[in-house]
């Protein structure tokens, strides 16, 4: 799979790349059970499913003259129909094997067709990509089985809901789909569909990505319409590809299965066990511990359009004589390093020319500026910085706009944990730092601070915020406030004891005295589940930064 946005090519509009015969043979031999299958490949490109099909239903007794009728691929590109029809020919098959269609168009017109079968790697491109008679079908498909698509939908989530809707009543659907169904928003309907339209659902991860030259991480989707038992969601890890060989679907079948919330939540909490996903929706349904926004407001840091010209080091604004038209600002979280932002942090930040001043002239037209001003504004122009849609869509283009100074910030890309800081020099944040108002009356933006670093919200924190394949966990700044924040005013913990030992990347000693003066003496927790919290957060967050790792390697 693969997301590209510059140029309209065909290997765009496919959105894809050939899926491996261990993926097909595997999802294949999960689908396909009797001699009877009637299958499906709604974007068969090649015909890399399509033959997997076949050699599975020739390896449980189909007849080669048989076959004719079972399988039905559908294809855009007239290259890649092509080719997949001589493959299918190489089985006896004829032409009309592989339809020359698009897939929503061809649906819309054939919408008896039923499968007992839908099998396949649908491709990934951002909505406004797609091709808009393709895409116009396929909206208004979605919106007659329920769901209410946006322009950040990508378009698998159309070709998965609607190469369900195709299943008889005992079918199975196999996938290879993104990761971010797991957790990203405009999937979140999508979730929801899959889970009131299966009764039990399997996803097979990988811990090492799958396709090679891209950081997209896959998963397989392998869905049951109707099961007598076992009914619920269940998630297997493996390696890599070969052992998609050693996985025992006798073995599988009573492993354990967890009850599926019928809610746009992310599932990436699916990979908890049982008792692991009972404590957190206990947690969360008791509803005695505050919901961040009920203390803080959480918003994105100045997009300034253009960071090479408006970031500036220390340096640069000497050089420029530009210390009057300047404001602090902090462009970076390892530039922040305790959970206080103060003074001597700036002022160390500035001798080691990190770029933490912000280029603000009076918002005033051209000719009305200060030399020093305009020489360098000539300077921007000159190098095209002015030409980006943000800076375009200025009245003048060099005024940044949203330039409020916030009480504190937040991460919007952690590796090991999320934190709050304190801002004590009155800096505001690029939009790679999230901007953070206190709201609350009855707690401190201290104690909010230091309570925030506790195992509950880093627990909380792995199933809130978003990680694809590169390891970083991400939050947007309504993922921040949907966070549990156990407060106390009264917490007896020394700040600047925190901070320090931030500072030396000791969250485990910070961890052990947050638990106890909170979690444990403020809200009652028992020491049991604040080893539970921390065992959640501690696996969930290695295993996001392993597969980091694996991206790492994997790309040198």
């Amino acid at each position: 799979m693969k997301e590209e946005t510059i140029v309209l090519d065909e290997q765009k509009l496919r959105g894809g790349y050939y899926t491996p015969k261990e993926i097909t043979d595997f999802i294949c031999s999960w689908a396909i059970r009797d001699e009877n299958t009637k299958i499906l490949e709604p974007s068969c490109g090649d015909g890399n499913f399509v033959e997997a099909s076949i050699n599975r239903l020739l390896e449980i007794g189909v007849k080669q003259k048989d076959l004719y009728g079972k399988i039905k691929g559908i294809e855009l590109f007239p290259k890649e129909a092509e080719k997949a029809s001589l493959r299918a020919n190489n089985y006896g098959l004829n032409s009309d094997t592989i339809i020359n269609s698009d897939f929503f168009n061809y649906i819309s017109n054939n919408s008896d067709d039923k499968f007992d079968v839908v099998v396949g790697n649908p491709p990934f491109i951002r909505y406004q990509n797609f091709p808009e008679e393709h895409r116009t079908i396929a909206i208004q498909m979605m919106e007659d089985l329920g769901l209410t698509p946006n322009k950040l939908t990508n378009i698998w989530v159309p070709f998965l809901v609607i190469g369900s809707s195709l299943l008889k009543e005992n079918g199975r659907l196999g996938m290879v789909i993104p990761a971010e169904l797991f957790q990203v928003k405009y999937a979140g309907q999508t979730r929801v569909f899959l889970s009131n339209f299966f009764d039990r659902i399997t996803i097979i991860t990988f811990k090492k990505l799958v396709f090679d030259g891209i950081q997209q991480e896959v998963v397989l989707l392998l869905c049951e319409k109707k099961v007598k038992d076992a009914k619920g969601i269940r998630t297997l890890e493996v390696d890599h590809l070969d052992d998609l060989k050693r996985i025992d679907f006798n073995k599988v079948s009573k492993s354990e299965v967890k009850i599926i919330e019928h809610n746009s939540e992310k599932w990436t909490k699916y990979f908890l066990n049982k008792d692991e996903i009972e404590l957190l929706r206990k947690t969360k349904a008791e509803g005695n511990i505050p919901v961040a926004k009920s203390i803080i407001n959480c918003n994105v840091g100045i997009v300034t359009g253009r960071n090479e010209f408006f970031m500036m080091k220390q340096s640069q604004v000497k050089k420029w004589d530009l210390s009057k038209f300047t404001n602090k600002v902090v462009s970076k979280s390892n530039h922040l390093s305790g959970i206080i932002f103060n003074d001597k942090d700036y002022k160390n930040n500035s001798e080691s020319d990190l770029p933490n001043a912000l280029f603000l002239p009076p918002n005033v037209d051209f000719e009305d500026l200060p030399n020093e001003c305009q020489d360098y504004i000539k300077y921007g122009e000159e190098n095209k910085f002015h030409t980006g849609y943000k800076c375009r869509i200025r009245k003048n283009w060099y005024v940044t706009p949203s330039l409020w100074e916030p009480a504190g910030f937040a991460l919007r890309q952690v590796n090991g944990f999320p934190k709050l800081v304190l801002n004590q020099v009155n800096a505001s944040s690029t939009d790679t730092i999230h901007r953070i108002k206190f709201i609350s009356e009855e707690y401190s933006a201290e104690s909010i601070t230091v309570c925030f670093l506790n195992s509950l919200t880093f627990a909380f924190s792995e199933i809130t915020g978003r990680s694809y394949g590169g390891g970083v966990l991400t939050f947007e700044p309504t993922e921040i406030e949907e966070l549990l924040i156990p407060v106390v005013e009264n917490h007896g913990i020394d700040l600047k004891i925190i901070d320090d030992l931030m500072r030396d990347n000791e969250i485990e000693k910070i961890l052990d005295i947050v638990d106890k003066a909170v979690l444990i003496d403020a809200y009652g927790y028992s020491q049991k589940e604040v080893n539970d919290f921390r065992n959640i957060w501690k696996k969930m967050s290695s295993r996001r930064m392993n597969r980091g790792k694996s991206a790492k390697l994997k790309k040198k």
